[in-house]
Formats: structure tokens, sequence, C-alpha cells
């Protein structure tokens, strides 16, 4: 590691994050590479419709308007930039930057990477008629264009930690087989990837440390794949060993991470302080990555809309079947072919405040045909406003139904995918599927430490000594635990066990949950299989991409040895 060090930061952790963040990053110290996650599963829905409307969008406009602020500002300190913003549309995303360049006098190389979208192909590989099919490439394509000189690279959808790894193989000439050096790039790309969840934004121990607006997270990249987390000095939030702990368990499953250039062992990370604001992560291991590469699908599953019935005072349950009965008896001849109602108890006895009087009953359908699920819907529920409960009233008017989306992952092998990097000169390079793959497999679950010797218990909440972070994967949830000293983690892989998780949370007691443990990080990772529906875009549940679904498991009490306390 007496090389220096490649320090890649990252200024966007989805589409619609802090617009200033490019230049925050840009004039807070010195970067070699800026990065940039644009992409998510519903973003892809988003830019689906948009192209639909226009053939030439599907980009993130965004990143265009932050490139015409600081574009030049790169240019003028020498990082280069490689971004996903290029969504289903990197080739005319590619021409408008360059365009861009062009109108503003910056001479810069523009290159990007696209084969990503099987659209063309989506019946012949088995997807049936999608809005978006997109498989996630990996790093080399980018590789390939920083190697060729490139200034810019836009993506599609490339894996999250391929914009920070494929900047990282081509600095330090990792070969393709460097399993161990590209396991830990992507264990650094999946801390950064997330912004600045990664320097204390959404962080479990909040109140341990004055957070204000978190900075924007820095990987310094070594050329034996270890990295440093990091942020630029006087900027808001934290890094520590707790920060970077949460991050790598998001939106992860078990000890094997794949990606499509390796597959990373996140058991074998080792997490340790390197000075104020700083965790240097090492130890990684990789291995070849499977033989297949997933593909996100996106489709229009129908329309949806939904009411929210303020209940005021006395007899909550009670108004609450009085105005559902009435609802249902009045949707008879036109019934949604989903329709959901969920109570939620908000309101308080002898409450000071009309609000805190109130309970909310919220109903949501969907439906194929705009109609049914529109204003049929919508005004049938306003109008029993002269005729039901006491009190009656709703959050908002009467509204057409709108249109959402089904999320859904499939796989295909590697050799059907094809992956091209387009060079700033307009040559195209066709990047080779990996000649060595493994199949996916579970890690055997590790020998479980003694549990502690009983002592005294107090009953708290689970967050009094565990933090957590939890997200979606399509349809499933993904809610990571983690303790901070080696007697807690004893004590909390022998309580926490699946069981006693469906118990603290009743809304998963139906539905497969898998726990996967990694001692080396003191945390476990739950995943909730089918909590989250058809996907986020469907809106199938109040907290529809999971992110409290970790909080309201730290609220849950139970025993907790005084010890721990």
């Amino acid at each position: 590691m007496n090389a220096p060090a490649l320090r890649i930061g990252n200024a966007s952790g989805f589409y619609g994050d802090r617009f200033s963040a490019v230049r925050e990053m840009l004039t807070g110290g010195p970067l070699d590479v800026l990065t940039g996650d644009y992409l998510a599963e519903l973003t892809m829905l988003i830019l689906g419709r948009d192209r639909m409307k226009d053939p030439d969008r599907g980009y993130a406009r965004t990143f265009l308007r932050q490139m015409e602020e600081n574009l030049g500002l790169a240019k003028d300190n020498g990082v280069r930039i490689v971004a996903n913003a290029g969504g289903l549309n990197p080739a005319g995303l590619a021409a408008a930057v360059r365009e861009l360049a062009a109108k503003l006098g910056i001479e810069v190389r523009i290159a990007h990477v696209e084969g990503d979208d099987l659209i063309s192909r989506a019946e012949r590989l088995g997807f049936g008629k999608p809005l978006t099919a997109n498989a996630y490439l990996g790093a080399w394509g980018i590789a390939a264009c920083l190697d060729a000189g490139a200034d810019v690279v836009v993506t599609g959808r490339v894996t999250d930690a391929s914009v920070l790894v494929g900047p990282a193989a081509a600095h330090f000439g990792w070969a393709r087989e460097d399993y161990d050096a590209l396991a830990g790039a992507v264990a650094a790309g999946h801390v950064i990837e997330c912004g600045a969840q990664a320097t204390g934004g959404n962080y479990a121990f909040f109140r341990e440390q004055p957070i204000g607006i978190p900075g924007f997270p820095i990987a310094e990249i070594h050329a034996d794949g270890s990295s440093v987390i990091t942020k630029h000095p006087g900027t808001g939030g934290v890094v520590n060993t707790g920060t970077v702990t949460a991050q790598l368990l998001y939106e992860i499953t078990g000890a094997r991470y794949a990606n499509p250039d390796v597959t990373a062992r996140f058991d074998t990370l080792a997490l340790a302080a390197d000075g104020p604001d700083r965790v240097r992560i090492s130890g990684a291991r990789g291995e070849a990555p499977p033989p297949t590469v997933k593909v996100c699908l996106n489709r229009l599953g129908g329309y949806r809309n939904e009411t929210t019935f303020v209940l005021t005072g006395l007899d909550i349950e009670e108004k609450a079947v009085l105005v559902r009965d009435q609802l249902e008896e009045a949707l008879a001849n036109r019934r949604p072919a989903e329709l959901r109602w969920t109570l939620a108890r908000t309101d308080h006895a002898d409450a000071e405040t009309e609000e805190q009087a109130s309970a909310l009953l919220h109903v949501a359908v969907k439906d194929a045909d705009p109609e049914v699920a529109g204003r049929a819907f919508s005004s049938a529920a306003v109008e029993l406003a002269l005729a039901s409960y006491p009190g009656f009233h709703v959050t908002a008017p009467p509204s057409e139904a709108a249109p959402y989306g089904v999320y859904s992952a499939a796989y295909v092998d590697t050799a059907e995918v094809s992956h091209v990097a387009v060079l700033p000169d307009g040559s195209r390079v066709d990047i080779a599927p990996a000649a060595e793959t493994r199949p996916l497999s579970e890690v055997d679950e590790p020998a479980l430490p003694e549990l502690p010797a009983a002592g005294s218990v107090r009953r708290v909440p689970l967050g009094r000594v565990a933090g957590a972070r939890s997200g979606d994967k399509g349809g499933n949830a993904n809610l990571g635990v983690w303790v901070r000293s080696e007697a807690a983690w004893r004590w909390l892989v022998r309580r926490l066990t699946v069981a006693e998780f469906r118990k603290l949370l009743p809304e998963t007691e139906t539905l497969p949950v898998t726990r996967h443990l990694l001692p080396n990080l003191w945390a476990m990772n739950f995943v909730v299989e089918g909590i989250l529906g058809e996907g986020v875009a469907s809106q199938a549940r109040f907290d529809p991409q999971a992110k409290a679904l970790g909080e309201w498991l730290r609220a849950r009490e139970l025993d907790v040895p005084e010890e721990l306390l």
C-alpha cells in the first residue's frame, strides 16, 4: 500500500439526491474520480415512462444540469467523472454531454457503456413484454473507456459498485482474475454508492454525534483493494465503523455478495478506525462471479388510487367499520380488483389537540381500468361526507387514478448480454463475459458463540443495544442488524432468531424469512420475502421500500442483559 491511493468520491445516491453535491465534492478537497449513482429499480420505471413519451429521453436529466455547472471545474481539477446516469439511453446522454461541452467551450473526452438494454430481445429471452429490461453490467466497460483517455464516462444499468470498481481496475491495472482486489473495491463501492448513508445519514445512533447535513463519502482505494472510507474535511456528518457497517449491510442477502466481475465475501471484511472520520476496510476475499446476470424488469401493472379518512375522538373502531361497509357497498357494482384497508391508530385518549385525537383510515385500490380506480372510486368515497360517521373528513379531494409499475428480477446467462465500451473516438470495444464463473451458494452458518451466563435483564427496546438499516430488493425486504461489542454479539446471535424476529415484527409471521450471519461485523441480515408485494412502484405497503422496517424492529422491546445496557 505504498503507492498513492486512488481517491474516489461519490456525489449521488439516487435520482433526486442533493443537486449541489457535485460542486461540493469538486471544491471540498482533492479527488481523482467523482462517481454518481442515479439508478434504482423505481428509477428505471420512471425513465421507461419518459422514453415512452420521447425516445430521445430515458436518462437522468439532473446529471446534465450538474455538468452544465461543474464540467469545467472537474476538467480544471483533473477529476474524471463516472456515472450511471445514462439509464435507458447512455448514448443519448453522452451525446448531450458532448454538445454541452462544445457549447461551454470545454475540451473533454466523452465515452459511454451500453449493452445492458435487453428490451428488443425481451420476448425471445422469456420476459414477455416489459416496459424495461436491463441487465446489470460490471466494471470492465468503464475501465476500457478510462484506459482510452475518457474524462467522462456515462453508463446504463451497471451494478452500483461498478462505477467505483471500473476506475480502480483501470488505475491499478488489475486483471480479471484479481478477485481479492476486485472484492475489496466492490465493498468500498457498496459503502459509498448510497451517498450520505455512509457519512451519518439515516444512521441508527444519530443521537451520539452531531450530524448536520452530512457531506458525501470518499473511498481511498489501494492497489490491493483495501480502502479507507472518509469525507472532505469540514463537511457535516460522521464516518465511523458503525456508519460503514450499516452501509455494508444495506440491501444485501448473505455473506456472498455477487457482482458480474467477482463475488465478494463480506464475511471476510475487517473494519478498523483509521483516524477521525476514517475507517479502513481490509481482508476482502473474492471468488469467480456467478454464470448468470441479473436483469431488472419493469412492467406497467395497472392503475392505483387512495383515500384517507380522518376518524376523530370516540368509537374509532366502530367509525372505521361504518365507513368501510358503506364504501364497499357503494363500489359493489364497480369494485376494483384490489381494495386494501389500513387503520393507523395515531389517536390519543383525552388529547389536547384535534390532530392527536385522530386516527387515519387508509384505503388503496388497484385495477386495470383507470376509470374503476379513478373517480368512480374516489368520488364514491367523498359522496359519503354527509352520510357516514360523525366528524367525517378526508385528507385530499377526489383524484384520478395513477399508473403503477411492477418490478421483477430475472437471470440470463452472461453470454446473452452484450457489454460494449464506446470510446471517446467513437470506436467500439466488446467486453467479453467472465471466463471463469462459480454458481452462487450460501456459506455454511458459522458456529454460534456460547450464550452468556444468565444474569439480571431489563425489558427495553432492541435499539438500546443494536443498530439497524433496512431497504428493498423488488418485493423483498432486507434488514441488517449489528451491535458494537463482542459481548452484545454473543447475546444477539442467540436471542434474535428467525422465530423471535417474526414475533417482534408480526407482519412477517406468514412470510419466508432467512437469517444470514456476519460475525466479523457483529452483524446479521434478515431477508423477508414478499413483504413489499410487486416492488416499490406497486405501493403494496405503508413503507413501500422498507426503509423504516429496521427502526420498527429497534423500537420493539425484549429482555436485554443489564450488563449490555
